[in-house]
């Protein structure tokens, strides 16, 4: 038996993979096998593939970090669940094919009211931006939060859990129409900080205090601004470094605001609390079954148009999630 891959043969851009027929390989004990419907697709699958995030793989290896599929079979000692079963999941990698071979402890068995396109677009966007607000950052209703990137994924994400969670969201994005398109999503206030300052916007939309937290999956010259634009006693989230620069923030800006500098790595936090993980999905899950969650699909694109999805992603024109469509079996 055997299925369709994306794959990275060797390290570069979205231009050099290849799709390829690949063995579709039998679960061993503890191992689940899933025919992928859906791939989503975020920015670091464009660093894995060329060698500049921090996971580095060694090549050939898919992209793609979250799935959403139906299990095709499962290994010796596996109980939790069985062929048939709707999942959905996040690996590191690999995930942009049609069939995925995973641990049967990192799969999520999905309700009947989500559906796999659903799932693969809110899996680790909304995850991160829920842990990220919630766990890391503590944020209470009424307080003001800035968003930078927000018209990306994860930012759009960061939008949209804030105002569930009752925050004032500010909104930020390299130009005006992408700031403006983060009003769908919740934002009250947005802002461009394309050759503006960030911290001026953020400092005026507050009448000076700052934002209680900032969100940050950026990085750059716009970090170096924004974080000085942290309320007093705020917190800063380093979410990631879209932008290719590492900003390099001075330890008396957080010592004089009385503010913090918080770490998100979400892909840690999983794999040490995977039971905290499964509540913040259950809550997000709820909310899509409500219809009170405004995730936006950009695009859903055959496999085989991976390296396309990959270029709009690194060139900064997706608003929103854009995900593969893989060969396995539809919801």
């Amino acid at each position: 038996m055997s299925g369709r891959a994306l794959v990275c043969t060797q390290l570069g851009g979205p231009e050099d993979l290849e799709l390829a027929e690949v063995a579709t390989p039998n679960p061993g004990p503890g191992e689940v096998l899933v025919g992928v419907s859906h791939v989503g697709l975020n920015f670091h699958d464009t660093l894995i593939i060329a060698g500049t995030h921090v996971v580095k793989p060694e090549p050939p290896f898919s992209p793609g970090s979250e799935y959403a599929g139906t299990v095709l079979a499962v290994g010796a000692e596996v109980t939790s669940v069985r062929p048939g079963d709707r999942v959905a999941g996040n690996e590191e990698y690999g995930c942009a094919r049609d069939a995925v071979l995973v641990r049967a402890d990192r799969v999520t068995v999905l309700p009947g009211h989500v559906t796999d396109r659903q799932a693969a677009a809110i899996l680790v966007a909304y995850s991160t931006a829920y842990h990220a607000l919630v766990q890391r950052a503590g944020l209470r209703a009424g307080e003001t939060l800035a968003v930078l990137g927000a018209a990306g994924g994860v930012g759009s994400a960061a939008v949209d859990v804030g105002n569930l969670l009752g925050a004032r969201v500010i909104a930020g994005a390299a130009t005006p129409e992408r700031a403006e398109s983060a009003r769908r999503y919740g934002a009250h206030e947005t802002f461009s900080y394309g050759g503006a300052d960030a911290k001026t916007a953020i400092k005026e939309l507050t009448g000076g205090a700052g934002a209680d937290v900032v969100f940050d999956p950026v990085g750059g010259a716009v970090a170096e601004a924004a974080v000085r634009a942290v309320a007093w006693g705020g917190r800063y989230l380093v979410i990631g470094f879209a932008s290719g620069g590492i900003p390099r923030v001075g330890l008396n800006i957080p010592l004089v605001k009385g503010s913090s500098v918080v770490g998100v790595f979400w892909g840690e936090f999983v794999r040490r609390d995977r039971a905290l993980h499964e509540r913040n999905l259950g809550q997000i899950f709820d909310w899509a079954a409500a219809g009170r969650l405004r995730h936006q699909i950009h695009d859903v694109l055959p496999l085989d148009q991976g390296p396309r999805a990959l270029r709009e992603l690194a060139d900064g024109r997706v608003r929103g999630k854009l995900l593969l469509r893989a060969g396995g079996p539809a919801e």
